[in-house]
């Protein structure tokens, strides 16, 4: 009867703000779904495309097969993202979850690639994903480790730690010459005031589409300007065939521990990122149908990331650039999911289109990056406060918070650790979130 109640004021809420929101299981109009569904898509293109591209440098692949594992990442993330947003009986959490491959998994992906080449990698990552799916059968005995006042210290940690990468776009990009030049920031400037006048003062798809918009707006103004090279474009493939093992597989047991850690880590991540994306949604953070969400989530990506590895690609986690689009735009339905997931799969069998995508300019992305990444910081804020704030969950968080940031700042620090531990306490959201579940558990209720 409880569970009724709440959603007869669920959707009685909805109703009256429908022109503004929609929920979960609502279904926007095809036009303003595709034009979300873009929006979702470019706030992750990057971040997806860039761990394979780091990793196949590493194992010194040539640009076909560079390619080839580009390709295979787009069409194994679309995949695993319409399972994560359908849900397929206790696989997917049924929320607007983005897959694609963590930047977690990069440092040791990158020792693998070093030591035995993509084999060694694709073999640590299959022999290890069930260590998500294990974590995930017991999600009700450990979710009193992450009630909301940790989740939401993970979440507005993980928009921190991402602002980093937005203003780094913002400027110009890693390794840019022009790094921080006036061009490069009135072009960041440029986007993000897009994005603001849209956002704030647009109304219907002008409003949801403030950062596709953006983006694009972005995107013209470059071209005369000169600072787009459309020679990748030109010389890339028309289609990629998914091939199976196509790499091979390899395993070796001096790698065994660094890629368990690193499961864990991304499944706290995602703990994290679920919850994000349930409070944006309109959906309860709490309860049992929360705790089933997440455990069917986890599972999603434990098998995704083993399926993955058959198809010559890193572990597929959810992504938290796409909680600040649902923050944004309103709009928490699981359907726009599906035209992510269709997109990413298009762009991976017909990676020529990708490249136009992956030819935007740095600050291009920068600007519109910096307000995502912000925006799930504030989620994160929203979820600690939304119980009170009393001195307790104040000296949790912020004691939380400040060493997570810490470590950001200064990954070196972890150097001096044990490999294993070196590996859990290079990630700032993966310190500030044990910190904050150790402090949660001894500091006394007031």
């Amino acid at each position: 009867m409880a569970n009724n109640t709440e959603a007869v004021a669920r959707e009685s809420e909805v109703t009256v703000n429908k022109k503004d929101f929609y929920a979960l299981e609502e279904t926007p109009p095809i036009g303003k779904r595709f034009l979300l569904g873009l929006q979702h898509m470019l706030a992750m293109f990057v971040g997806v495309i860039t761990p394979p591209m780091l990793i196949a440098g590493a194992a010194g692949l040539g640009p076909s097969e560079t390619s080839f594992m580009v390709s295979m990442t787009l069409i194994m993330s679309g995949i695993v993202t319409f399972v994560q947003c359908k849900r397929f009986g206790p696989v997917g959490a049924g929320l607007l979850g983005v897959t694609g491959t963590s930047f977690t998994f990069v440092p040791m992906a990158m020792a693998a690639a070093n030591a035995g080449g993509i084999p060694l990698v694709l073999g640590m990552a299959m022999a290890t994903a069930p260590v998500e799916i294990l974590i995930s059968r017991f999600i009700k005995q450990i979710k009193v480790l992450f009630p909301p006042l940790v989740t939401g210290t993970v979440v507005t940690l993980i928009g921190l730690t991402l602002i980093e990468t937005g203003m780094q776009d913002f400027a110009g990009g890693a390794g840019a010459e022009n790094f921080g030049s006036m061009e490069n920031l009135l072009l960041g400037s440029f986007v993000l005031t897009v994005i603001i006048i849209c956002s704030r003062f647009g109304k219907g798809l002008i409003k949801l589409g403030a950062i596709a918009i953006g983006l694009g707006a972005g995107y013209l103004i470059s071209i005369p300007l000169g600072l787009i090279n459309f020679e990748p474009v030109f010389t890339e493939g028309w289609l990629t065939a998914p091939q199976p093992l196509y790499f091979g597989l390899d395993f070796d047991f001096a790698h065994l521990l660094p890629w368990i850690i690193a499961f864990i880590v991304t499944s706290i991540e995602s703990i994290g990122d679920l919850t994000a994306i349930a409070e944006t949604s309109g959906e309860p953070v709490d309860g049992e149908l929360h705790r089933d969400r997440l455990s069917r989530g986890l599972l999603a990506e434990g098998i995704g990331s083993m399926i993955s590895a058959i198809f010559n690609v890193m572990p597929n986690t959810t992504f938290s650039q796409n909680i600040g689009v649902i923050q944004i735009t309103k709009v928490g339905s699981k359907a726009v999911g599906y035209i992510v997931a269709l997109l990413l799969l298009m762009l991976g069998l017909f990676p020529k289109f990708g490249a136009i995508i992956s030819v935007m300019p740095a600050p291009v992305l920068g600007g519109a990056t910096l307000a995502l990444f912000g925006m799930i910081a504030s989620a994160g804020i929203n979820i600690v406060t939304k119980n009170g704030f009393s001195d307790r969950t104040a000296f949790i968080f912020s004691i939380s918070l400040s060493v997570g940031l810490g470590i950001t700042f200064f990954p070196e620090i972890a150097e001096s650790f044990p490999a294993a531990i070196e590996v859990l306490f290079s990630s700032g959201v993966a310190a500030g979130a044990i910190l904050a579940v150790i402090l949660n558990l001894i500091v006394p209720e007031e």
